[in-house]
């Protein structure tokens, strides 16, 4: 419907509930629509209102706990918040599978993130190029001093790269950002460096930003699943030929990263990382040789047991932003039992791992509707109305049925309540 307005003025200044007021008057909230918003669940209003601007309320996402895991050797249980249906479930499954074998096999790049600062309009970019190179000690005497804190926790600059594009430089400042994602940190020395920058190099500076193709940071996950685990030489080779379609065509690419991402979104999210960063980075790098491909390399070993590596940047902290000031996602960290961000990026690297495997298995055996429209047949009885006891008895249907629409379900519903 049209609204007769969405000019408020002041509208920032009020409170949540004076907010929700407005926009309840302006859109015809009733008053189930407005009590709904009013409960904010476990994040108090105040907290959601210093997160984000004009908030009217929250949006809470099911919050599960994947298990089964083994990472490094150490038993592991890994919060993920996502909203669909059959990935906490997939992940316990692949987890599951591969124990035997020693579960997931981790390892970390150096948590350096991108820093780049575009310099325009320099008369002679070559020779300019080579001067600021030389001029990395000054850099990094600037760029430290911008954060005596990070440096004083064995943080700070570690080296520069520059690069001509065209009638540009690009100069990218290395920054070993620690336990933090880094872009607040970065982006400060950006800024505080660029003026030094572009007198240096005769030109101006314009952008002066993070990079989100954080590949310097990358998180490494490697796993072994023996054929008497997952089911034989058939299901092995279907996966395999999986594997490879994905890795040849960007159209399956896409959605077979996507579903590697089902799972690192879902505890990116769950323990207040910034879930458009990695997923950005993830993809960005899935196509750094030209051509999109698949994140995950799968082959065979020498006893025919399937095997699966997973790469990718992991630009996460446990310092800063919703990791902080979010009470849920700072239970979520307690639950992983995380020290340093480089332990929580090898986790998710691993439940992505795992996630794809799952995936894959699906795909090449019973198909992935089976499996996943039979989780997802709870979701379709919420959509009929179905109520406490009602939900598992209309899903049961359903899956009975082998039709898994609201239509049937909401069919079924009122036969049910006939009886």
């Amino acid at each position: 419907m049209a609204h007769s307005t969405s000019r408020i003025a002041g509208f920032y200044q009020l409170s949540p509930l004076e907010r929700l007021a407005k926009v309840a008057e302006i859109a015809g909230l009733d008053d189930a629509g407005v009590a709904h918003f009013s409960n904010m669940g476990n994040l108090e209003p105040e907290t959601a209102d210093s997160m984000i601007e004009n908030v009217i309320g929250t949006l809470n996402i099911p919050l599960g706990i994947a298990t089964n895991l083994i990472i490094d050797g150490e038993e592991q249980l890994v919060p993920m918040a996502t909203e669909e249906s059959s990935v906490v479930a997939a992940v316990c499954n692949a987890a599951r599978q591969c124990r035997d074998s020693g579960g997931f096999i981790t390892d970390a790049a150096a948590p350096v993130m991108i820093a780049q600062v575009q310099l325009v309009e320099v008369p002679n970019p070559e020779f300019a190029r080579l001067k600021l190179l030389q001029a990395r000690e000054e850099i990094r005497q600037i760029c430290d001093a911008t954060d005596p804190v990070l440096v004083k926790h064995g943080g700070g600059f570690r080296d520069l790269e520059v690069r001509v594009l065209d009638d540009m430089l690009i100069v990218h400042l290395l920054v070993d950002v620690r336990d933090a994602m880094g872009a607040n940190a970065v982006n400060s020395m950006a800024e505080t460096v660029a003026p030094s920058l572009a007198e240096w190099s005769g030109g101006k500076s314009r952008l002066r930003i993070l990079s989100n193709l954080a590949d310097r940071r990358l998180m490494r996950a490697r796993a072994t699943w023996r054929l008497d685990q997952i089911g034989g030489e058939a299901v092995r080779d279907g996966m395999l030929s999986a594997y490879r379609f994905a890795n040849m065509d960007p159209h399956r690419a896409a959605t077979h990263n996507k579903g590697i991402m089902n799972g690192v979104s879902a505890v990116v999210l769950a323990t207040g990382n910034d879930t458009r960063a990695v997923e950005a980075g993830a993809h960005a790098y899935a196509a750094r040789t030209g051509r999109y491909r698949s994140l995950t390399h799968w082959e065979m070993d020498g006893e025919g047991n399937l095997t699966g590596t997973l790469e990718m940047p992991m630009p996460v902290g446990l310092i800063g932003g919703a990791t902080r000031a979010h009470p849920t996602a700072r239970y979520c960290l307690e639950i992983l039992g995380v020290s340093q961000a480089e332990r929580l990026g090898r986790i998710i690297v691993a439940v992505g791992l795992a996630q794809n495997f799952a995936a894959m298995k699906a795909l090449a055996t019973t198909g992935i509707q089976k499996g996943h429209m039979a989780l997802h047949a709870k979701n379709i009885a919420l959509m009929a109305g179905a109520k406490g006891d009602e939900v598992a008895i209309i899903a049961d249907l359903l899956v009975q049925k082998g039709t898994v629409r609201v239509d049937v379900a909401e069919s079924e519903l009122a036969k049910l309540r006939q009886r």
